[in-house]
């Protein structure tokens, strides 16, 4: 084994794959641990598989997520490559999948959230991953998700290796267009997460190659088995995600993965009242990948509520079901506390009256606005925040002048009339740039980002 690779001091082997080796180290100038990804000689032989590791150091050497694992440095030694990365003590989602069989549903749509925010982020950089798999997403023990391995990428800033009709990644894991070897944008990854997501919450992935035809077959050409067949429990708002992610035509899934992560928002909302790292946290001490020592030291009395640190994990489905039989009980009691109000205040023969009290404010009413891929919103010129925007925005009754901008495209303005109401039933103001005028720079376009790539495959 190696000693040293710059100034990084090998301390093991961590993992072994068909390409490549990944050591852990300790570069001593820092005392930082990190990872070292090294290119073996088998496969340095071959030109565009070197081509692909030093794009891959490249590409991950520019982006800066939370979510995706971080380059540090690019070496080349002895006739050797090597890439210097972020180092993440956990486990990786394939190995936690083959430990447990499945996840629990609320886990499993906060580790999809995780990677979909990734996913966002590289898509908005004209980058598509084309590998998103169990074994390529880790979870740290302190609770956080990575996305790793960019080693197939497309990235636009670079001329694509992939010939034309050649399919590229993990088949089962594929999109449809993937199979075929069609160009493939943003929604190509969306619908490998659904897979992926999928398998978290069922155990099982949704096309699977048996004695009749393959899997590649089946993503082409078969609908999946709905994830509530298999596991009652999963929510159906949860399953309506994941078949919107597994749509045969791209036109069909999410629009972006900026929508998928909204829905999974939305979804977790309701289902999840803990600090996510934290309940990641809780089900792998649950799993004993990390020991109660470590658990206690990455959880706060804040994460969890209440001062406690229980390990115990929560049963939702539980909280639900007794959160909807006391408001059930509530509103019994309360509508006999109202009738036995109007029994003994009510003069006999008379009829009592009843008073709806709706929350609106006179003279005041609400609008949502919204906008693909995002937009800076001011409302007559003053600046009112970027979507996505949660809240219903308030405005004093009358015109008002909605203006939406983004960088890459012409400014839009939407006129509204606003007279009262609720925010339930706030005005929606919706814009969709692509469908827009695209902003110029001298006499050439700014091409949209989201959808389609600047010039497309070379």
């Amino acid at each position: 084994m190696l000693e040293r690779i710059g100034n990084c001091r090998i301390v093991e082997e961590v993992a072994s794959g068909g390409m490549a080796v990944v050591y852990r180290a300790i570069q001593e100038p820092l005392g930082r641990t990190v990872a070292i990804k090294a290119l073996k000689s088998s496969a340095a032989s071959e030109e565009h598989v070197v081509t692909r590791f030093e794009r891959e150091a490249k590409s991950l050497a520019t982006l800066q997520h939370e979510n995706i694992i971080h380059v540090y440095d690019f070496h080349r030694e002895r006739g050797a490559l090597f890439i210097v990365m972020e180092y993440v003590q956990g486990i990786d989602l394939y190995d936690l999948l083959e430990k447990c069989g499945r996840l629990p549903y609320d886990v499993a749509a906060i580790i999809a959230m995780q990677v979909a925010r990734a996913l966002d982020y590289v898509h908005y950089r004209s980058i598509v991953h084309r590998d998103i798999k169990p074994a390529n997403v880790m979870l740290s023990r302190q609770g956080g998700v990575k996305v790793m391995d960019f080693g197939i990428a497309r990235d636009t800033n670079f001329t694509d290796l992939t010939e034309a009709g050649t399919g590229i990644g993990t088949p089962a894991y594929m999109s449809p267009e993937q199979v075929l070897g069609d160009k493939l944008d943003a929604r190509s990854d969306i619908f490998s997460l659904g897979v992926v997501l999928y398998q978290m919450v069922t155990g099982k992935k949704p096309f699977v190659e048996d004695e009749h035809r393959s899997a590649m077959h089946k993503i082409r050409l078969e609908k999946h088995v709905g994830a509530r067949k298999l596991n009652p429990d999963i929510p159906r708002e949860l399953e309506r995600i994941i078949d919107r992610c597994l749509e045969k035509q791209p036109r069909d899934r999410w629009t972006s993965s900026q929508h998928m992560v909204m829905a999974l928002e939305r979804f977790l909302a309701r289902h999840v009242e803990m600090n996510h790292h934290a309940r990641i946290v809780l089900f792998l001490r649950s799993q004993n990948v990390i020991t109660q020592l470590e658990a206690d030291e990455y959880l706060n009395a804040g994460a969890l509520g209440g001062g406690t640190t229980s390990i115990a994990q929560p049963n939702m489905q539980a909280r639900h079901t007794v959160r909807a039989g006391m408001v059930a009980h509530a509103v019994t009691f309360g509508v006999l506390a109202l009738m036995l109000g109007l029994i003994h205040v009510a003069p006999l023969g008379a009829t009592p009256e009843s008073h709806v009290v709706v929350n609106q404010t006179v003279g005041r009413g609400f609008i949502r606005v919204h906008a693909f891929p995002w937009a800076n919103i001011s409302i007559d010129g003053k600046p009112s925040g970027e979507t996505p925007i949660d809240k219903p925005i308030e405005l004093a009754d009358g015109p008002h002048t909605v203006r939406f901008e983004h960088p890459w495209y012409v400014p839009v303005e939407r006129r509204v009339e606003v007279n009262g109401g609720t925010p339930d039933g706030a005005t929606q103001i919706r814009v969709d740039f692509p469908k827009e005028k695209i902003a110029r720079v001298g006499q050439k376009p700014i091409p949209a980002l989201l959808g389609e790539s600047p010039g497309g495959d070379k």
